[in-house]
């Protein structure tokens, strides 16, 4: 079994040196579970971008039924633009998941808690709390819309490709108030420093054990040796602005999260951003999440029981 370990303090100079990287690639002892599959993963390295100027660590554990993530929410990658409100801040991250996910009968929806979390320890949290009022007028402050949320306002913004600016950076990133760094799309310079090119990449786990893949999958979900190539939603634009909705005029369709819908079977997967098949961890197969490029982004419901098990 493979797994990778970055020594304490092991800058980037020094951890090339050494030859290691935050490849997570093993095989399971058990095909049925993620036991094996980036247990004992640990990244500590120092993050110099101007933006950051702070060590990164994450340390993913497996312990009989459950799969551990302490990390301090730092990237790992570097951060050169975006406009933060709030400056980023070392974090306390401690996050418990099931090594045996288990499909449930129904979904979660409306998603109250975090979704996942990347494996360099930065959370995947694809939705705001920002929102705008029925007669909102514009994005400017005063004007019927709220970035940061406290507000009863039925429509949802969202992070990317709407009328609000949210501030996010090349990784489809930002802060929030309490300076913490979170994903809401694509993490492109995580990916980056992956380095795995147009390949199914596994770049986290969600919050109920399921593991996460970024952009890449392959054709035929059942077969490895078939293409590999971008990953499709079955999310869509809606063909008209429900009722009530602030103007299109000043705020695109797109901006709000009630301007999409679910059409089942128009892309490649479910309405989690998921779907059943083979991965380079799981030769066998298993459910797994994706990062798509499109809405929804990062899955907005959940699949598996949640909880350590």
């Amino acid at each position: 079994m493979r797994t990778t370990s970055l020594i304490a303090l092991c800058g980037l100079t020094a951890m090339q040196a050494c030859g290691s990287s935050d490849d997570p690639t093993t095989t399971p002892t058990d095909p049925g579970t993620s036991l094996g599959v980036a247990c004992g993963l640990s990244i500590s390295e120092f993050n110099g971008s101007t933006r950051v100027n702070a060590p990164s660590t994450s340390q993913w554990t497996c312990a009989g039924i459950t799969r551990t993530l302490t990390a301090n929410g730092i990237p790992n990658h570097p951060v050169t633009s975006g406009s933060f409100a709030t400056a980023m801040s070392v974090q306390s991250v401690h996050v418990s998941m099931r090594l045996a996910p288990v499909l449930q009968s129904s979904i979660t929806t409306g998603l109250t808690f975090v979704p996942g979390y990347a494996l360099n320890g930065v959370k995947l949290d694809p939705a705001t709390a920002g929102s705008c009022a029925p007669t909102a007028t514009s994005t400017a402050p005063g004007a019927g819309c709220n970035a940061i949320g406290g507000t009863t306002d039925p429509w949802r913004l969202e992070a990317i490709g709407g009328a609000f600016v949210f501030g996010t950076d090349e990784s489809n990133a930002h802060t929030q108030p309490n300076g913490q760094y979170h994903y809401h799309g694509m993490p492109e310079a995580y990916l980056t420093k992956l380095n795995k090119g147009v390949a199914m990449t596994l770049v986290g786990f969600s919050v109920d054990g399921f593991p996460v893949y970024a952009r890449y999958g392959y054709a035929t979900a059942t077969s490895a040796t078939s293409a590999v190539r971008a990953m499709v939603p079955s999310w869509r634009l809606k063909a008209t602005p429900e009722a009530g909705r602030p103007a299109v005029s000043i705020f695109p369709m797109g901006t709000f999260t009630a301007d999409y819908e679910y059409a089942a079977g128009s892309g490649d997967l479910d309405e989690c951003n998921g779907r059943t098949g083979v991965t380079p961890e799981f030769p066998n197969g298993t459910y797994h999440y994706y990062i798509t490029d499109t809405f929804p982004y990062i899955q907005r419901c959940v699949k598996g029981a949640v909880g350590a098990g």
